[in-house]
């Protein structure tokens, strides 16, 4: 004869562990009111990010054609930094960014995105609108 014994325990931790993921807030970070920098160069992200509060970090690089102040941020991530134990200190909030210094057209001497990629496409009519413009 063959008992069935039902996992209570099984469901009654699973229950608790929900119950606790619930109340923490599931240990997600929202993001919502931080500026999304992706996409601008960095000087325009260090501004947006210190208006926002946070401590812009460069935490990679690709290129070195390009001075920092001209790369373009490619992804951007929110840390926050306990102060070190027992120093009365208080948490800072960073923002980890990658830039690229890549150009914005590669050449025979420089490397950067393709003329035919649409990012070189829009550097080339970018540059192309400024010299017409007198700029």
């Amino acid at each position: 004869m063959m008992y069935y014994v039902r996992p209570v325990l099984g469901v009654g931790a699973a229950a608790v562990a929900f119950a606790a993921l619930a109340i923490s807030g599931g240990g997600v970070a929202v993001a919502s009111s931080d500026p999304n920098v992706a996409g601008q160069k960095y000087s325009d992200a260090q501004t947006a990010l210190s208006s926002a509060g946070l401590k812009p970090v460069v935490e990679s690089t690709v290129g070195d054609k390009k001075s920092w102040p001209d790369c373009v941020v490619t992804h951007a991530q929110k840390r926050t930094v306990q102060p070190p134990p027992n120093s009365g200190g208080s948490a800072t909030n960073q923002m980890l960014v990658s830039l690229n210094c890549n150009a914005d057209v590669a050449s025979a001497t420089a490397p950067g995105n393709s003329a035919a990629s649409p990012e070189g496409k829009a550097a080339i009519a970018a540059a192309a609108s400024s010299s017409s413009s007198g700029g």
